[in-house]
């Protein structure tokens, strides 16, 4: 769908102006079912470790989501909203095919 000025981002109700703008910048083509995973990813960690106890420190939090995401992630299964691929080979496939080292947000 075009936009009215070529170099403005599509407006979205569902993203912060902030998210949309960095999407933007990347070259980020927003989808659907890229919304629904991300939906069902913060539900259920909210739902089995947020939302289970009070977090005295902003870092004890971060520590639990951090081993929360790498006890519980599968790397190796696949993903039907990856292709079909699992985590790890779509993100070397990624990092392959766009070099993202080299970008940075502005």
């Amino acid at each position: 769908m075009p936009t009215a000025a070529a170099n403005t981002p599509p407006p979205s109700s569902a993203t912060s102006p902030t998210t949309t703008e960095c999407a933007y910048r990347w070259d980020v083509r927003d989808s659907a079912g890229d919304n629904t995973v991300t939906e069902s990813f913060f539900a259920t960690i909210k739902a089995e470790l947020i939302n289970r106890r009070a977090w005295p420190t902003r870092t004890a939090a971060h520590k639990a989501i951090f081993d929360y995401i790498e006890g519980r992630h599968n790397t190796r299964r696949l993903h039907s909203s990856l292709s079909y691929l699992s985590p790890s080979t779509y993100e070397t496939r990624h990092h392959a095919t766009h070099n993202t080292t080299d970008r940075q947000i502005a």
